[in-house]
């Protein structure tokens, strides 16, 4: 099996070497694996990609690239230009640290990149692992992704629903934050949303009082609604959610036609 694997921490981010690990285990010994992530942190981008402007590329070793824009563009990079026509089997972002349930999905370049992987019609998996008080002080904080990732990824492979949709479908796992030894399963999920809390600034003044302002992140350890991500993981459970880039609400169609339907004024009689 030949696998990608980008993030949004950065090359150097100790969730990628999790993340390099739980995919040699799945390549195995006949399997490649490739890396093509961020040379600089780009949390929270999304599925920004580098319209405007072009970026540029580093080899770091066999197999190995920075580059110098979003996880999307890394997934861009890596099947247009680094892998040279031979597409992967299976692209994996992560583990980030820090979790990407409820509306945190939004804001994500681990979720991007997954997602882009997925517009391109490839197998794609998003992996994070949620902080907490009791994995943030462990020698490994990614200790549930690290034991309990290669299995996961295994289970989706094997068994899980995949399609060749126009928007095809893309896994987010996230880890809860406890030791491996403390997770109790793993629930299939959907998306929450924390109340009561969301993303703010914060301005400061710098030295030379110019005004800046800092973006903050809301409360993590709020409970979702019942059978959702955030709410598996503070339940210790890893959760996995099913996604697609279409961002319709298929839900409000009907009503939404029965509302518009009308003729236009300019056609009635």
């Amino acid at each position: 099996m030949r696998i990608l694997l980008t993030n949004d921490d950065g090359i150097n981010a100790p969730g990628l070497k999790v993340l390099e690990q739980i995919a040699a285990e799945i390549a195995g010994p006949e399997g490649e694996v490739w890396t093509v992530a961020p040379a600089f942190e780009q949390s929270g981008v999304g599925h920004c990609i580098s319209y405007t402007h072009p970026f540029m590329m580093a080899e770091l070793g066999p197999r190995r690239f920075a580059a110098e824009g979003s996880p999307a563009d890394c997934v861009l990079a890596a099947l247009y230009d680094v892998m040279n026509g031979n597409w992967p089997d299976l692209v994996l972002s992560g583990v980030n640290r820090g979790n990407n349930a409820a509306e945190n999905v939004l804001y994500s370049g681990t979720i991007g990149a997954a997602l882009e992987a997925a517009l391109q019609g490839l197998p794609a998996i998003a992996l994070s692992q949620f902080y907490g008080p009791q994995n943030i002080r462990l020698k490994n904080p990614f200790d549930a992704a690290s034991v309990h990732g290669a299995e996961v990824v295994r289970r989706l492979l094997a068994s899980a629903p995949w399609d060749k949709d126009d928007y095809r479908l893309f896994y987010n796992v996230n880890f809860p934050p406890l030791p491996a030894a403390e997770v109790t399963g793993i629930a299939a999920t959907s998306q929450g949303f924390r109340r009561n809390t969301s993303f703010s600034v914060e301005p400061h003044t710098s030295p030379s009082g110019r005004k800046f302002l800092w973006v903050k992140g809301g409360e993590q350890h709020i409970p979702t609604l019942p059978g959702t991500d955030a709410a598996a993981n503070l339940e210790g459970a890893i959760s996995v959610t099913p996604m697609r880039a279409d961002l319709t609400a298929h839900d409000r169609l009907a009503p939404l036609a029965a509302a518009v339907s009308a003729p236009l004024e300019k056609d009635r009689p």
